[in-house]
């Protein structure tokens, strides 16, 4: 495998290096994977935490098994219909899902921000919250919220070992099966938000909608739909109006649902599914129709593209808000004959729903940190739409931050893209923000295998994950320089060309420490912490540093990949989640 990535390698660079230089790279990232197995793991009573998910993480689907699932080789469907045999077999059933009085949100972007403001809304009113989530960023349990903060080590491997342990045991009668990773998570979100006895549970889909193992739940209380758009194509589809029919799978006989405006493509897909499953589906208004004592809505996320999703999320919070505390009136289901979805009446949102927008917190998505002379901008953009709100929204934050800033500002941009998305699309929206240098690297966390298993990945090899950042360093390089065909200089090889002859220069890092370290240069008192330790650079990339020693400030924009973006905060904010 190796040296066929290599040969690869080889056509890709005109350079003259060895292989063992170019192999250098690969080598180092290897080391961070290599002393891990997806090979079952014992388990007893008193493992901790890190027990827990590296069992879990013997449950991750390898590279084949995805591919035969994107090549329609399994049914999706099944892997639906197998869901309340796994919930029986860990002690739970569908019915009791029925008490969890579920919030069911899909969408391609800003599901994720959509779910956040609700659970801040509700919390507010004082309800207890549940809220399942995907991806994590740093740590698994992020996935699994109780009153917006992720569970504890404690409570997580107390409710795992529970939940694993009795999956186990029945395996051998129902032929050695276990479910896979995100399965198994959206069975142990289940049982933990039983036992803790919510008041309620957000639960964000995975994938799509009406395959999506999340979809086991039979009666929510109310469903949303964020922003469609085109991605996940190998699984739901190569157009909008696939997706559209996919993420439509969560609608449910006569419970409300509400989507944000669509593309009238995916909005007639929408609206003809309504009509069939005979679901009551509105529109919402836009953010400023609703009316407040106090002006303009404030929102804690920052960006435009928030907007519509906190209209969303005002219209679930309304909708049950009025099913638990007042009257049951049952929404008017879709005529059969309009050609429109009917839009959702604004309304003056109380107290708790204003303070509630304005306190979400959503680590990675339109997150700013700032660290003395460098500031970071972390955006998990990974769509072509999302790409675009997240070049709007850095464009106006950078642009503010430098507005007081007195001396030269030089802007980095960090990236990596994964699975069959196009890089080189999302790359060419960045060209706006006339980055002076573009850092490249795959998600693997440091170069050296830590203590921690949570952000393991066995879905992707090694190998594929570093081709293809090499591949979208290249495509960086002939989008903005014209197209020259030189080879990316590496973390540990001479590379030509002094920073100064090129209009932005490129690199490529093994893993995401090094890539920060070499841009923060000393100067994030985080990074250079002891604990925190990366590959030394050789000297001629550090001459290539140059433009950032001397800059007074440094803005490094983070995006492409929410799961780059969990690793970046590993290192700079390990306690955000």
């Amino acid at each position: 495998m190796m040296a066929c990535l290599l040969r690869v390698l080889q056509r890709q660079s005109a350079f003259g290096a060895s292989c063992s230089e170019r192999d250098s790279v690969f080598r180092l990232a290897n080391r961070a994977v290599r002393n891990h197995s997806t090979q079952a793991a014992p388990h007893f009573p008193g493992m901790e935490y890190q027990d827990a998910i590296c069992t879990l993480n013997t449950l991750q689907s390898n590279a084949s098994v995805l591919q035969q699932t994107s090549r329609g080789q399994r049914d999706p469907q099944q892997q639906l219909l197998a869901m309340p045999g796994f919930l029986e077999r860990a002690g739970l059933t569908v019915e009791q899902l029925d008490h969890l009085n579920i919030i069911h949100v899909t969408g391609t972007k800003g599901k994720g921000s959509t779910c956040a403001f609700t659970e801040r809304i509700l919390r507010t009113y004082g309800f207890r919250t549940g809220f399942y989530s995907s991806p994590h960023l740093v740590q698994v349990r992020e996935r699994i919220r109780i009153d917006g903060r992720p569970i504890s080590n404690e409570l997580f491997t107390k409710y795992f070992w529970q939940v694993y342990g009795r999956l186990d045991e029945t395996k051998e009668a129902h032929g050695g099966t276990m479910p896979a990773y995100f399965r198994f998570l959206t069975i142990l979100a289940f049982h933990v938000f039983l036992q803790e006895k919510v008041d309620l549970a957000i639960i964000e889909v995975g994938i799509g909608g009406a395959y999506d193992c999340t979809n086991v739940v039979r009666k929510p209380w109310v469903c949303g739909i964020a922003s469609l758009g085109i991605d996940h194509t190998q699984i739901l589809g190569d157009t909008i109006e696939k997706i559209a029919w996919q993420k439509a799978g969560i609608f449910k006989p006569g419970v409300p649902a509400f989507t944000v405006r669509q593309p009238q493509e995916a909005m007639t897909v929408l609206r003809d599914r309504a009509r069939e499953i005979q679901c009551p589906l509105r529109v919402c208004p836009d953010l400023d129709r609703y009316q407040t004592e106090s002006g303009a809505l404030q929102l804690g996320l920052a960006g435009q593209h928030q907007r519509s999703n906190a209209s969303l999320a005002l219209q679930l919070c309304h909708t049950w808000l009025q099913r638990r505390c007042g009257p049951d009136s049952s929404p008017a289901l879709p005529d059969p004959d309009s050609s429109c979805v009917l839009q959702a009446d604004s309304f003056r949102p109380g107290a708790a729903m204003v303070k509630g927008l304005a306190d979400t917190h959503w680590a990675g998505r339109s997150q700013t940190l700032r660290r003395g002379a460098l500031t970071y901008f972390l955006d998990g953009a990974h769509t072509h739409r999302s790409m675009q709100a997240c070049v709007q929204w850095f464009q106006e934050a950078a642009a503010q931050s430098q507005s007081g800033a007195s001396g030269a500002v030089v802007r980095v941009l960090l990236f990596n893209a994964t699975g069959k998305r196009d890089a080189a699309a999302m790359l060419k929206l960045l060209l706006p923000c006339r980055f002076d240098l573009a850092v490249f690297c795959p998600n693997i966390t440091e170069t050296v295998a830590s203590g921690n298993a949570d952000q393991q990945n066995f879905n992707v090899a090694v190998e594929t994950m570093l081709t293809c950042c090499l591949d979208n360093e290249r495509s960086w390089r002939l989008l903005s320089d014209g197209g020259d065909d030189y080879p990316a200089p590496l973390l540990i090889r001479d590379g030509p060309a002094p920073l100064a002859e090129r209009k932005a220069d490129s690199l490529v890092f093994p893993s995401i420490l090094s890539a920060l370290c070499w841009i923060a240069q000393g100067r994030d008192p985080v990074l250079t912490d002891p604990a925190q330790t990366a590959p030394p650079v050789t000297p001629s990339m550090a001459a290539k540093a140059a433009l950032l020693q001397d800059a007074a400030h440094v803005h490094v924009l983070v995006t492409g990949s929410l799961h780059l973006v969990g690793g970046v905060l590993k290192h700079l904010d390990p306690e955000d989640g």
